[in-house]
């Protein structure tokens, strides 16, 4: 038997506010309706969220790019939120109702009230806010997934991390630094000085400079020992010839596309180069699961003690998803867009 908070704090309804949509489209087709309660699962807890993270995933979403095949857990949009346990499934260990926790969730974010497999929650660190923990879970996870389960980065080498205002890449930017690599990265000249900030070595504005050429310059010739790619067709050339021997480059998104790509394989072949591929959202829940768990027990004291930090650009109320998503659509954004159900936004 689930355990529910006997308060005034109990979920008292059956239906809570949640953005749906009923077709594939733009920003527009978001709005808030009525809808009942998810169910508790034996390995479940139930948040009330304070916080949720909007992702470019979400948008992909909205605009039909999985389908509803692959629409993920009911009907509701979103993959990470930040809140206040009220009710513990019976299976769950490690957590108990009124816990602050974080973490990612299969889908069904855009609500009130959400329910996350307790495998891939965390603790939110004492010194960090609910509304700051909901900007975490799946850019530092994905960020550490990228550059240290699969790059493997160590300190002491260099990495080349474009996109580094958004949302991951920021993440990205801090964790490497923290590591002690030397640390390249790409943004437009109004984000450079933020990119800066998050512990950048070189930073290079992608309007007006050719990144491969900087990390030439940079490092004598050698190349970066790891890049990490959100761009795709037209950055790859230079991504791989960018890369020293034994270099890895890992693909976390296609801002850019993926058609027109083209390969040197004389780089691959002869500079004995490694490429990787990685998309949390279409991943089994138990690698998902061990993801946030090598986060979680490698990091979370860097978040409490502030070397790592929330990068928020703003947040809207649950009602305006549609807006959140318009900007992040528009590229205005450095850092995390957020929701925040029953509160005002900043």
């Amino acid at each position: 038997m689930s355990t529910v908070l006997n308060s005034a704090t109990a979920v008292q309804k059956q239906t809570m506010q949640a953005i749906v949509f009923d077709d594939f489209g733009g920003p527009e087709v978001l709005g808030l309706r009525e809808v009942a309660l998810p169910e508790v699962r034996p390995n479940d807890l139930l948040v009330r969220n304070a916080s949720i993270g909007v992702n470019r995933a979400d948008l992909l979403q909205r605009k039909g790019a999985y389908g509803r095949a692959h629409f993920g857990d009911g009907d509701t949009l979103g993959l990470e939120i930040a809140g206040t346990v009220i009710e513990v499934g019976a299976e769950v260990q490690g957590f108990a109702v009124g816990d602050r926790v974080m973490g990612i969730v299969g889908g069904g974010s855009y609500a009130e009230i959400s329910r996350i497999d307790h495998r891939m929650a965390m603790q939110v660190p004492a010194s960090v806010s609910l509304v700051e923990a909901g900007a975490v879970a799946e850019v530092f996870v994905t960020a550490h997934e990228a550059l240290f389960h699969l790059a493997r980065l160590q300190a002491g080498e260099s990495v080349l991390i474009h996109a580094a205002a958004g949302g991951v890449g920021s993440a990205a930017v801090q964790l490497a630094h923290a590591l002690g690599a030397r640390v390249f990265a790409t943004a437009s000249g109004e984000k450079c000085e933020a990119v800066r900030g998050f512990g950048a070595d070189v930073v290079i504005d992608h309007r007006s400079e050719d990144f491969a050429a900087v990390v030439a310059q940079g490092t004598d010739g050698k190349g970066v020992d790891v890049v990490i790619d959100f761009i795709g067709a037209p950055y790859l050339e230079r991504n791989v010839r960018s890369l020293a021997i034994g270099g890895r480059m890992v693909s976390v998104g296609l801002l850019g596309g993926a058609a027109g790509a083209t390969l040197p394989m004389d780089a691959v072949l002869y500079r004995h180069l490694q490429i990787f591929g990685t998309v949390m959202k279409s991943r089994p829940p138990e690698v998902k699961q061990a993801m946030v768990q090598r986060f979680a027990q490698q990091w979370l004291g860097a978040l409490a003690d502030g070397t790592l930090r929330a990068v928020i650009d703003s947040s809207y109320p649950l009602a305006e998803a549609a807006q959140a998503h318009a900007r992040m659509e528009a590229g205005l954004n450095v850092g995390k867009i957020l929701l925040l159900p029953g509160a005002a936004a900043r």
